[in-house]
Formats: C-alpha cells, sequence, structure tokens
C-alpha cells in the first residue's frame, strides 16, 4: 500500500499550480521515483546482511518502523520535488529490509520443494495491498479533495503498517524458538538443508559462516543478479506508471482508474500463487527441483510477451469502447507473469545456498533489480516527457521482451554452478 501512494497522486503532482496542482514534468515524477528505488536498491544489499546478522524478527520490524514513518513524514513534503525525493529516498532505506528478510523467513519455515509456493502466497499480499491502494487513494483524492487527500493517503497508509507490527511481535518466531511446533515438523522444516560447493573441491558447510564477498564467487549469485536487473523494473513501472498509462492512453480520470488497477493487481495474485505452485507440480511427479524451477521459469517468461501488444489492442481508433479492455487484458497477463516469475526467482536463492547466506544474497540480488528498477523510471520519465506519442509503445515493447532474456542468461549462470549436493 505505501509503496503505491504515489502512483495515484501523480495526476495532483502533475497538474500545473494554476489549476491547484505542483506543477512536475513527468521527468521531475521519475526523479522521485527513482531516488526512491535507487535507495531501496543501494541499501537493500546492507538490509542483507543486517538481517542475516540480527534475524528476521527484529530485521523486519525494524525496517517496517522505518518506512511506515517516513510514508507518513512524506504527507508533509509540501510541493518540494527536492523534498518528495529525501523523503521517498529515506522511505526506500526502510524498505530494503522487505524482501530479504521476507525470503529468509520462507527459508527458515519450509523445505525447498515448498518454497516458491509459499513465496507465491506472501508475495501475493504485496497485490492486495497494491489493490487496497488503488481504491483507497483514489477515494482520499475525492474525498478530501486533492490538496489534502494526497496528505491523508500517505499518513493512514502509513499507520497501517504500524498496526502490524502488533501482530509480527505477538506470533512470529524461528521454528528453532516456536514452541508450537512439534519435533516431526522441525526436522521436516529442515530435511533437506544442503552443502553447496564454491568449486569442484572446496565445500562450504550449511552451518559455515560464509564471508559476505565470497558469495560474488558463486555462479549462482549472479545469476539471481542479472534476473533481478533485468525484470524488477518492470513492475516498478507498473507500480508507478500504469495509472498515469490509462489516463494519457484512454483519457480516464483519478476515478475511472480505480477498477482497472484493482483487477489488474487482483489478477497479479493468481500469478503469484499459481507460478510458485508451478515447479512444486513437477517436483512431485519427480522432476529435480533445479530442473523443474528453471523450466517453470521458462514457461512464465513466455507471457509477458504479450505486454508488446498493448498500444495495438490499446488503439481507440481501431477498437473503439474495446480498446480499454483489450489493453487491460495483456497487462493483467503481464502482471500475473511477473508475479509467477518473481516467486520463483526468489525461490532460486533459497534452493542454491544454506540459510545463513540467504538474506545477503536476497539483497545483492536486490541491489541489481533496483538499479534496473532506476533505468526504467528514468526511461519511462524522458520518453514521456520528449517522445509522448511512442513512450508507452516502447515501454511495453521492452517489458515484453526482458524476461525471455533474463531466463537465458540465468540459465547460463546456473549450468556453470556446481552442482548442490545433500549432507
Amino acid at each position: 500500500m505505501d509503496r503505491n501512494v504515489i502512483g495515484y497522486v501523480k495526476e495532483f503532482f502533475c497538474t500545473p499550480t494554476a489549476k491547484g496542482g505542483f506543477g512536475w514534468t513527468d521527468s521531475q515524477y521519475s526523479y522521485v521515483t527513482s531516488f526512491f528505488t535507487a535507495f531501496y536498491a543501494g541499501i537493500t544489499i546492507i538490509a542483507g546482511w543486517v538481517i542475516d546478522k540480527i534475524g528476521t524478527k527484529l530485521g523486519l520490524a525494524l525496517s517496517l518502523i522505518i518506512w511506515s514513518f517516513f510514508s507518513m513524514v512524506n504527507a508533509f513534503a509540501g510541493s518540494s520535488v527536492v523534498a518528495h525525493t529525501i523523503v521517498r529516498s529515506l522511505f526506500g532505506i526502510g524498505e530494503a529490509g522487505n524482501f530479504p528478510a521476507s525470503i529468509k523467513t520462507v527459508a527458515e519455515w519450509f523445505p525447498k520443494k515448498e518454497r516458491a509456493l509459499a513465496t507465491g502466497i506472501f508475495n501475493s499480499g504485496s497485490n492486495i495491498g497494491a489493490m487496497i491502494a488503488s481504491l483507497f487513494v483514489p477515494w482520499c483524492l475525492i474525498h478530501w479533495g486533492g490538496a489534502e487527500g494526497w496528505k491523508m493517503a500517505y499518513i493512514i497508509c502509513g499507520a497501517v503498517g504500524l498496526f502490524w507490527l502488533i501482530f509480527w511481535f505477538a506470533i512470529y518466531a524461528p521454528p528453532s524458538k516456536q514452541k508450537m511446533l512439534s519435533r516431526e515438523e522441525f526436522e521436516y522444516i529442515n530435511s533437506d538443508d544442503l552443502a553447496i560447493h564454491a568449486s569442484a573441491s572446496e565445500d562450504v558447510a550449511v552451518r559455515e559462516k560464509i564471508p559476505w564477498g565470497e558469495l560474488f564467487r558463486f555462479p549462482q549469485t549472479w545469476a539471481f543478479f542479472w534476473g533481478k536487473f533485468f525484470t524488477d523494473g518492470i513492475w516498478w513501472f507498473m507500480l508507478f506508471w500504469l495509472p498515469d498509462y490509462l489516463k494519457k492512453q484512454f483519457h480516464m480520470t483519478g476515478h475511472q482508474v480505480m477498477l482497472p488497477t484493482f483487477i489488474v493487481y487482483g489478477i497479479a495474485i493468481f500469478g503469484s500463487t499459481f507460478g510458485g505452485n508451478l515447479p512444486r507440480i513437477m517436483i512431485n511427479k519427480g522432476m529435480a527441483i533445479d530442473k523443474a524451477r528453471m523450466r517453470a521459469m521458462f514457461l512464465i517468461a513466455i507471457f509477458p510477451m504479450f505486454l508488446i501488444l498493448t498500444q495495438y489492442f490499446g488503439n481507440v481508433a481501431h477498437f473503439g469502447t474495446n480498446a480499454p479492455i483489450f489493453a487491460v487484458i495483456l497487462i493483467c497477463i503481464g502482471a500475473a507473469a511477473h508475479q509467477a516469475w518473481s516467486a520463483n526467482l526468489f525461490t532460486t536463492v533459497s534452493d542454491r545456498f544454506p540459510k545463513i547466506a540467504v538474506g545477503s544474497v536476497t539483497g545483492i540480488g536486490g541491489l541489481a533489480g533496483g538499479v534496473g528498477g532506476v533505468l526504467v523510471q528514468l526511461l519511462a520519465g524522458a520518453l514521456n516527457t520528449h517522445v509522448p506519442q511512442s513512450a508507452y509503445l516502447i515501454m511495453f515493447v521492452i517489458s515484453g521482451s526482458v524476461y525471455m532474456i533474463a531466463w537465458l542468461i540465468m540459465r547460463y549462470y546456473l549450468s556453470k554452478a556446481v552442482t548442490i549436493e545433500g549432507m
């Protein structure tokens, strides 16, 4: 929810000052989202290392406190692009711990064959948040008016995160400290702890501490790095620019974008859970875990290609009132495919690394994904400013193409990874 607010208040921020808005350009808006993404990326690599040190319970709680606080502070940034950039960057620092802690939690609580499905389920929570934001933020703008509505959206969404913190502290504990966990369940969770070979003759035991710098020696680290670099930015694009696309392409109002964006993020939930379950189905039929994961990701990488057709089917001159329906259907396919891809991409870390290193490797990938996200944000802003007629055509072609490129690069690096052997 916190992350999605800015996409829906963009219209007010970019409304000319004579009409009551802030008078931002698309490029200025892209600077705010790009700096957020950059700080998110830069701190993720540190956050992953810290979470491996202090544990998931404290690490995720600390991250949430920071991002919720600065989400609320964003309401007091006024109209200054610089002020919004600074506050949004600090917000990104807090959010940086989210995925390293979440992926590490899944690694702690699930055996390997179940991790992609578990990741898909928790990752669908971000889509539920996006669905709520698609209804709630425009409602704030309508109910309180643009000048006050954007402030209330930031404040209320930030406060909700702090409320969630109560349940996290009350309920969560790692398996080793969870009193309600039976011995049989504990053994099942840890049934496939592994040893990893850095090279053909060098063993790194599961419980041995792996120096952070040595993680870059593993080809599987680079597979995750490039997988995130090429594809994370596409989701940032959908989060931050989808409302703007619907308004510019189909002249929708802030009220009218509520339903299509709600549908897009709702469909993405099915992609997240189905995509997470797909390799599990293959594994249960006897396929090796690594092979099942990559085969599932190959199949998933095909579906974002439908995004390439978005501008063709979204042409009102050709398809009339059906054009926005066709465009939203194609975007739904792309969004669902991304979430399916993401569930499996994250799980490649816990497939290939011991639990002690999962947070650190996830942080490294988060850095790569953030850099890719910055480039996508800047490109979207520049295209909308300088070539607005072709901006979204170019963006959708890129969005549809990069997943298969990422899969090919990952396959190359994973083919060089030394086989993981059971202990």
